[in-house]
């Protein structure tokens, strides 16, 4: 695949899963949604067919990785080209940009009705902001260690999931491009099953540019009252998954290659 298809799939890709699945967490938290207060199982299935919506639309383009710590967790299985990381890490990049960017869009009345009642403003210098469960996530308990250690492993049992569908007979197409109907329906529950069983901490990031590129549209949209972006905790769900991705490529050629 050329280097115009990886950066178009992984675009267009990763914007498609970052509207759904910040959409979720927006449905969820703004007073004025349909779904508000609808729950955690709603935001860990939402996440997943985020994942699955992403998939399938940008598996012929880019082989839909959508996420750093799985390009990484590919590139150690041989499966990706390390001169290629580049082109995926920009497109993954851009395209959660412009997925948090058409959450904003699409919850504009919300957002606006959300953030100037009496309690945003009131809390309006809080960091993590009022609405900052829909562009990025933070730790229930500060702790550096944990926290860190947290997303490493999440994201190992993601990557790992991913990397050894190759060894399931019938589950990757013999000259993929990307997962398949099968793998990319196995790897939407594996992020279920992730938020339901390991979420509660941190949020799952488990994805570098889930959380970075929201963060940066979080913080340069005019929102009012929206409190701080975060940024001193900002470094956890970009290295721990980035960590998850390469601890789950080495087990895969230890345990599987």
């Amino acid at each position: 695949m050329s280097s115009l298809d990886i950066f178009t799939g992984e675009t267009i890709g990763t914007a498609v899963l970052i509207l759904l699945g910040g959409g979720v967490c927006a449905a969820v938290t703004l007073k004025r949604s349909k779904a508000f207060n609808a729950g955690w199982v709603a935001i860990t299935f939402g996440w997943g067919f985020a994942v699955l919506t992403g998939a399938y639309i940008s598996a012929g383009l880019s082989g839909a990785h959508l996420n750093p710590a799985v390009t990484v967790g590919l590139a150690i299985k041989g499966a990706t080209p390390w001169g290629d990381l580049p082109v995926y890490f920009a497109g993954q990049l851009l395209g959660a940009m412009i997925g948090a960017l058409l959450v904003w869009a699409t919850y504009a009345g919300q957002f606006r009705d959300h953030l100037t009642s009496a309690e945003a403003v009131e809390l309006k210098s809080a960091n993590p902001g009022q609405v900052h469960g829909v562009f990025f996530t933070s730790p229930e308990i500060r702790n550096s260690v944990q926290n860190l250690a947290t997303e490493v492993i999440a994201t190992v049992v993601l990557v790992l999931a991913i990397l050894t569908q190759s060894t399931i007979p019938g589950v990757s197409p013999d000259s993929p491009k990307g997962p398949g109907v099968l793998g990319a329906m196995i790897t939407a529950f594996v992020v279920v099953g992730i938020g339901l069983s390991l979420g509660g901490p941190t949020g799952y990031a488990i994805n570098p540019v889930r959380d970075l590129g929201p963060r940066i549209v979080h913080a340069l949209l005019p929102l009012p009252n929206k409190g701080g972006s975060d940024w001193g905790y900002a470094w956890i769900p970009v290295v721990g998954p980035l960590l998850g991705g390469a601890i789950a490529g080495g087990i895969y050629q230890l345990a599987f290659a």
